[in-house]
């Protein structure tokens, strides 16, 4: 028990090496990509399964990504860039990156890389014959001068022990890691009884089955529902500018009470960052609309050598309609940050000013133009280390400032809306853009006023970004009557698109490693699959 014990420590300790940046790193330069020829048969497997298994054939350019090692060198395995190719054909790209992702979590943050090694299935072999042979030397052993409850005790846990050094076994058996394992062993007769013969999918699938059971669920249930864990939940975070600086004034009867003991105890800032947010669920029209702009992106000719892309963050939609000069441009700002401020408070305007907008048929795009503006900026203010650039928290706050200082002060057209709105408000713990609460109207005005304030201004001292936003407000309006189209809608969501692509492709390594452990992050999810498709690129060039 003490040798089992002391083995099972120093897995620990070294899954803890194994799961930093530097030792993937170094296993990267080492170790050959694993091409797991065994994922091509689908006839055994379910769809969700074959998915899961090409997420492990694949998983080499996760790896060479998240050191900053993507590029595959020349001395790398023969017919591997061709492999990969077809290994990315015909295939859900945003599920095949999510399972991609979960086997990274695996890695960094568990035991993975250790357990589904040689050593790690012996030590699990090992560990339950073990505590099996000191129950039964416990059982052999005379115990007339034990205690009674000590004997019973010392089952319990010698049992517990066992069942659970089991379970732990069958586990690694039937992971989807094992057959990583098993597709790549040197050992051809372990491979050959192992997956030719569909002994280890009968064991897997017994194993998901009991999972499910276990779970609440059937045996034999739906493999979505077994695959649920390793999928993202398609949930981002909202925040809007023009939502937060109408919010109501700090009185005894419209403030939070929960805001009033924030402010008691902290700064001011968390709690705007925590209450004003929100959350949203991607719809699969925006999912295909930024697969699409990212298979044009991701073309020949525009990346660099090292993967990251050549033009600046919204400058490909601009140039492509010949608009990346002028006031456009301008419009893009010096920092990154910065370009997200004038952006999201211009689209506020346009949005707002635009018939076109109002339309019926451009209800899905005007929807898909706020979900990434409101995203982008919940990025900026509630987490800054997954955006690349210098932060630019003086801007945002002298902005907000700017946009509080001219909000209307009365609300003469629904005084009976905020006296009901007083008692809701004193208990309301999130108030997001997408909340429900009643500020539309307040959030329209507030656009209507700054645009009538700054649009004809050629320079303002104390507000200069705001005369940014107002000229490309007007910019995009007069594109908009110009063209009688809805070109202008898919100008900005075009624009919004690309700083996206541009915040996953420029973020750290280590920022969207770290974000594996609470959740995940839509630009983490796009930066490992322009990773593939940039891999594909150079195979296709």
């Amino acid at each position: 028990m003490f040798a089992v014990g002391f083995v099972k420590y120093g897995e620990r300790t070294w899954a803890l090496k194994c799961g930093t940046l530097e030792s993937i790193g170094a296993s990267v330069k080492t170790q050959p990509p694993a091409i797991h020829k065994h994922s091509h048969r689908q006839d055994e497997a379910s769809d969700e399964e074959f998915l899961v298994r090409r997420a492990h054939s694949l998983f080499h350019v996760c790896k060479r990504a998240i050191v900053d090692s993507s590029v595959i060198e020349k001395d790398s395995v023969e017919g591997q860039e061709q492999y990969t190719t077809k290994m990315m054909r015909k295939v859900e790209l945003w599920a095949l990156m999510e399972i991609e992702l979960s086997l990274m979590y695996d890695v960094l943050y568990t035991k993975a890389a250790v357990v589904h090694t040689a050593a790690g299935y012996l030590v699990r072999v090992v560990s339950p014959l073990t505590i099996a042979a000191s129950l039964v030397l416990f059982q052999l052993t005379p115990k007339d001068s034990h205690i009674g409850a000590d004997v019973a005790i010392t089952y319990v846990l010698l049992g517990g022990a066992l069942f659970m050094e089991t379970t732990s076994l069958v586990n690694a058996l039937g992971s989807s890691w094992t057959f990583a394992f098993l597709s790549t062993t040197r050992w051809r007769w372990l491979r050959y009884v192992a997956l030719c013969n569909g002994r280890w999918d009968s064991l897997r699938r017994r194993v998901v089955s009991l999972h499910h059971l276990v779970k609440g669920g059937f045996p034999g249930g739906s493999s979505t529902n077994r695959y649920k864990s390793r999928r993202w939940s398609y949930i981002i975070g909202q925040y809007n500018m023009l939502h937060l600086c109408t919010r109501p004034a700090d009185t005894l009867l419209t403030s939070p009470l929960l805001g009033r003991l924030a402010r008691t105890l902290g700064p001011n800032g968390w709690w705007d960052r925590k209450h004003y947010s929100g959350t949203v669920k991607i719809s699969v029209s925006v999912k295909k609309h930024i697969s699409l702009h990212m298979g044009r992106l991701y073309k020949h000719g525009t990346l660099n050598s090292l993967g990251m892309l050549r033009k600046k963050w919204g400058e490909e939609p601009l140039d492509r309609r010949g608009l990346y000069e002028g006031i456009l441009k301008d419009s893009l700002g010096v920092e990154f940050q910065e370009g997200i401020i004038i952006w999201h408070i211009a689209t506020d305007i346009f949005l707002a000013k635009s018939e076109r907008a109002k339309a019926e048929d451009a209800a899905p795009r005007v929807e898909a133009i706020v979900m990434l503006s409101d995203y982008m900026m919940f990025l900026m203010v509630d987490r800054p280390y997954m955006l690349p650039g210098q932060p630019q928290n003086r801007l945002y706050q002298r902005t907000c400032e700017n946009l509080v200082s001219m909000r209307l002060t009365d609300d003469p057209e629904h005084p009976n809306r905020r006296r009901r709105g007083m008692i809701k408000n004193l208990f309301r713990v999130r108030d997001g853009p997408a909340s429900g609460t009643s500020r539309a109207s307040e959030r329209r005005d507030l656009a209507n006023r700054l645009y009538d304030e700054y649009a004809s201004r050629r320079f303002s001292h104390d507000a200069p970004r705001l005369t940014y936003v107002a000229r490309l407000a007007k910019r995009l309006l007069q594109k908009e009557r110009a063209d009688g189209t809805a070109d202008s809608l898919d100008l900005v969501l075009e624009v919004w698109t690309d700083i996206l692509v541009y915040a996953g492709n420029k973020c750290s390594r280590e920022s969207h490693a770290k974000k594996l452990n609470s959740g995940g992050e839509l630009t983490t999810i796009l930066w490992l699959m322009a990773e593939h498709l940039y891999q594909v690129s150079l195979e296709e060039a």
